[in-house]
């Protein structure tokens, strides 16, 4: 068998597996940790799929999970806050591995009056207010 051969198996395979539902799968978590009376509103879009808007008050999380794909999972969302929703922040919320597909990772995005945090295994603050 030639190395391409070999190769382009192990391509095939690898695509299979990241289908896979026997894998835990992958989520994303929003908190909402602002001021009492403070809603977060919360819109996530995927490569497929747009998941909607939801409201958080404080004290409520939203979530949602799903299984990776090789070199496309990228989860968009936008967060908005404050009177009218005026304040908001667009990122990637989360970012697949590429070729190397992870199972049952988890990131956490925690809305602060001082800004908004990732964790996985600590608290990172990544975009400011």
């Amino acid at each position: 068998m030639s190395p391409l051969s070999c190769f382009l198996i192990v391509i095939a395979l690898s695509a299979e597996l990241s289908n896979g539902e026997s894998y835990d799968k992958d989520s994303v978590h929003f908190i909402n940790s602002l001021n009492p009376n403070n809603i977060l509103r919360v819109h996530c879009l995927t490569h497929d799929d747009d998941l909607g808007y939801h409201l958080l008050s404080p004290g409520q999380t939203y979530e949602f999970s799903f299984y990776e794909s090789i070199f496309t999972t990228k989860v968009n969302c936008a967060l908005w806050q404050g009177p009218g929703f005026k304040f908001y922040a667009i990122f990637r919320a989360y970012t697949g591995g590429g070729f190397i597909v992870h199972y049952g990772r988890k990131n956490f995005w925690d809305a602060r009056e001082d800004g908004i945090y990732i964790s996985h295994s600590h608290m990172v603050k990544i975009l400011p207010n």
